[in-house]
C-alpha cells in the first residue's frame, strides 16, 4: 500500500549512506550533470533542530562543506526553507552566491557582497488586511495554551506548538487549521507547525522555477519535514532526493540526521 505521499512504506526504510554516497560521487564525477543545483532545507536538514529555532545553527562542517560546494565549477547552491528570508539568511551562514528560498518559495534572494539582493513581495490592501486578521486570530488561538506561540512573516502567520504539551498542541493545530481553512490562501501543516499564508507558495514550484532559470540538468535535494515532499515531488527521475530523518517519503535516499547529511555531501566537492 502506497502512504500519504505515494511511495512505497517498504522504500522508506532508511538506504543507508554508502548507497547515496556512491551515487554523489557519480555525480560529481559526471560533466553531463552539469550545471547541477544543490537545494537545501535548513531546519532539520544542515541544522539541528531545536525546540526554540531562533537557536538553530548550521553544524560547522556544514559551513566548510556549503562553501566548497559554492566554489565548485558548475554547481548553483540554494537553500529552500520555510523561515522567512531574514531569519534565513542570519542564520544559514552560506557563502556569497547562494540563492535563499524562504517562506515555502513566497520570498527569494541571493547572497551577495553587500547583503541579499532580494525579489520585492508585494501585498494587495486586501492581502495585507487578511495577513493583520490572521495575526490577531493566531494569537487568540496561543493565548492560554503554555508553549503555544505565534510568528508573523512578511506573507504569513505561523502557530508554532513544539514547546507545547500535547493536548494544548493538538488543540492549537486543530484550531489554526480550520483557520486557515476560512482565511489563508496556503496552509502547510509540518512538524510541530502551521503556517497560513495570504499568497499561494510553494517549495516544489519554486525549485522548479530556480532550476530552470538556471538550466539545472540534474538537481540534488534535501529536507527533512513534510512540506520538503513538495519539493521532492516536483522533481525528476533523474534528480537525487534525500530524505534527512524518519519518516514516509517519495525521496531516493535517506539519512539519519543532519551530521551524515553533511559528510555525504562532501563527496560533491572537488578533492
Amino acid at each position: 500500500m502506497a502512504d500519504h505521499f505515494g511511495a512505497d512504506p517498504l522504500a522508506a526504510e532508511p538506504l543507508g549512506a554508502e548507497p547515496l554516497e556512491a551515487a554523489l560521487v557519480a555525480l560529481a564525477q559526471d560533466d553531463r550533470a552539469r550545471p547541477l543545483l544543490v537545494a537545501l532545507d535548513f531546519d532539520g536538514t544542515l541544522a539541528p533542530l531545536q525546540d526554540d529555532p531562533s537557536q538553530s545553527r548550521i553544524l560547522p562542517a556544514g559551513v566548510v562543506t556549503l562553501r566548497a560546494l559554492a566554489a565548485a565549477d558548475g554547481v548553483a547552491l540554494a537553500l529552500v526553507s520555510g523561515r522567512a528570508l531574514h531569519d534565513l539568511h542570519q542564520l544559514a551562514e552560506v557563502p556569497e552566491g547562494t540563492y535563499l528560498i524562504g517562506s515555502h518559495g513566497a520570498e527569494r534572494a541571493r547572497v551577495t557582497r553587500h547583503g541579499l539582493d532580494r525579489d520585492v513581495v508585494r501585498l494587495t490592501d486586501a492581502q495585507a488586511d487578511r495577513l493583520a486578521e490572521l495575526g490577531a486570530q493566531a494569537l487568540a488561538i496561543a493565548r492560554g495554551r503554555d508553549g503555544v506561540w505565534v510568528e508573523t512573516k512578511p506573507t504569513a502567520v505561523v502557530v508554532h506548538t513544539r514547546l507545547a504539551e500535547r493536548p494544548d498542541a493538538s488543540a492549537a493545530e486543530t484550531a489554526a487549521l480550520d483557520l486557515g481553512a476560512r482565511l489563508g490562501t496556503n496552509v502547510l501543516h509540518g512538524k510541530d507547525v502551521v503556517e497560513i499564508s495570504v499568497l499561494h507558495a510553494s517549495k516544489g514550484e519554486a525549485l522548479r522555477a530556480l532550476r530552470d532559470e538556471l538550466g539545472s540538468r540534474v538537481v540534488v535535494c534535501a529536507g527533512d519535514d513534510v512540506t520538503d515532499e513538495h519539493a521532492f515531488d516536483a522533481l525528476g527521475p533523474d534528480d537525487l532526493t534525500i530524505k534527512v530523518g524518519p519518516g514516509p517519503t517519495s525521496a531516493r535516499y535517506r539519512v539519519p540526521d543532519p551530521a551524515s547529511l553533511v559528510h555525504a555531501l562532501t563527496t560533491l566537492t572537488p578533492r
